[in-house]
């Protein structure tokens, strides 16, 4: 992912979750982006760029343990 895609994601994130999550760029990978609160791991952000039309896709596992 490029690194302007992660700065708008990591906006866009603080602005409608919480102002502490980071996307960070994933090693080796340049289709998807890591998501956290500080140092804990929420979860992957996929891009998709099909048929033209832009967009994210954002994945979290929540385990039951968490809950």
């Amino acid at each position: 992912m490029k690194p302007e895609e992660i700065r708008k994601l990591e906006a866009y994130f603080k602005r409608t979750f919480n102002d502490r999550m980071q996307v960070r760029a994933r090693p080796k990978k340049d289709d998807s982006a890591e998501v956290y609160i500080g140092e804990e791991f929420l979860g992957v952000v996929f891009r998709d760029d099909e048929d033209g039309d832009l967009s994210f896709n954002f994945s979290m596992a929540i385990l039951d343990i968490d809950l």
